[in-house]
C-alpha cells in the first residue's frame, strides 16, 4: 500500500491542507487521479495528526485495508503525544512501523519548520505553509504528490 503524509507540529494547518487536497472531513475513501494520467488511486484518508487521534500504524494499515485501499494519507506530528510518549510516538517511529508494515512512501509533506530530522528525496518542506494562504499550500503539496 503506497503512503502519504503531512508532517507538522500542531497549528500548522495539516488537517485543512488534508481536507482542501480531498475533500475529506475525518475519515474516508477517495479516488485522486495522478497527474500523469494513471487511473485514479483509491486513497483512504484520515485526517489529523495520528498522535492527536490516537492511532496506531497498525490500526491505520487495517482500517485502510477493509476499505480495500491502494494508498493512504494522514498526518503526523514530528515529536510524540506530550502526554502519552510511548503509546503514541514521534515520526520517525511511525514511519519506522509503515515501513514494518510493508507500506511504501511516496511523499512526505512537512508542514512549517519541524522537519523532526526527515530528509530524503520523497521529503519536501513547506516551511511558510503556517502563514500563507491554504490553497497556495495545499496546490504545492498536490504537485509534490503528484496529483491533479
Amino acid at each position: 500500500m503506497d503512503l502519504y503524509l503531512i508532517v507538522g507540529n500542531p497549528n500548522t494547518r495539516k488537517s485543512s491542507v488534508m481536507r482542501s487536497l480531498t475533500g475529506c472531513f475525518n475519515r474516508s475513501l477517495r479516488d485522486i487521479q495522478p497527474s500523469d494520467g494513471r487511473t485514479p488511486i483509491r486513497l483512504y484518508v484520515r485526517v489529523g495528526a495520528l498522535q492527536e487521534t490516537r492511532c496506531s500504524a497498525d490500526e491505520l494499515a487495517a482500517e485502510a485495508r477493509r476499505q480495500h485501499a491502494q494508498a493512504v494519507l494522514c498526518g503526523l506530528w514530528p515529536q510524540s503525544h506530550p502526554h502519552e510518549p510511548e503509546r503514541w510516538p514521534d515520526a520517525a517511529t511511525y514511519l519506522a512501523a509503515f515501513d514494518s508494515l510493508g507500506f511504501r512512501r511516496r511523499a512526505v509533506a512537512v508542514l512549517g519548520q519541524n522537519s523532526a530530522g526527515l530528509r530524503g528525496p520523497k521529503v519536501m518542506a513547506f516551511p511558510l505553509a503556517p502563514r500563507q494562504p491554504l490553497n497556495v499550500t495545499a496546490h504545492a503539496v498536490r504537485q509534490f504528490f503528484g496529483w491533479v
